[in-house]
């Protein structure tokens, strides 16, 4: 993990330009009040915590066993003890935040300096498939 001033200066420098996609939130970094006032869009990911913990799970037994690196040239693998048996386990932050984000979000899209923010909360994963489909075919160049 970077340390909190590299990691917002990072932030910063790529959501300068006229267009990024940033994904994740990162409030608990310290790096909303960077990106929220530059952005036009937020897409909300709001599954229901079996979607989140079936998907981690699926993830988590598929690195174990390929022994890929999360973040490559880190070393960072995902094992059985730091995936189901530690305390910075991702499934204790999953459970810890999930609650929590929930009942943030709202009141965060509602503050008046977030007003400029289209968001599109999606609960389905379907729903955010058709979406982002429709994105993909709007942004098409035409011939």
């Amino acid at each position: 993990m970077a340390p909190e001033d590299r990691f917002r200066e990072r932030v910063d420098a790529a959501s300068r330009g006229d267009t990024w996609v940033i994904d994740g939130n990162y409030g608990g970094r310290g790096a909303r009040d960077i990106v929220w006032p530059r952005a036009d869009t937020v897409v909300w990911l709001d599954y229901p915590l079996w979607l989140i913990l079936a998907r981690l799970t699926r993830r988590n037994f598929t690195r174990i066993r390929s022994g890929e690196e999360i973040w490559p040239g880190t070393g960072n693998r995902e094992t059985m003890r730091n995936s189901f048996f530690s305390t910075d386990s991702l499934y204790v932050w999953a459970l810890r935040s999930y609650r929590r984000r929930n009942r943030l979000m709202p009141e965060l899209l509602a503050r008046p300096e977030n007003a400029h923010l289209r968001v599109h909360r999606f609960t389905r994963s379907a729903d955010a498939a058709l979406w982002l489909e429709a994105q993909r075919e709007h942004a098409a160049p035409r011939i």
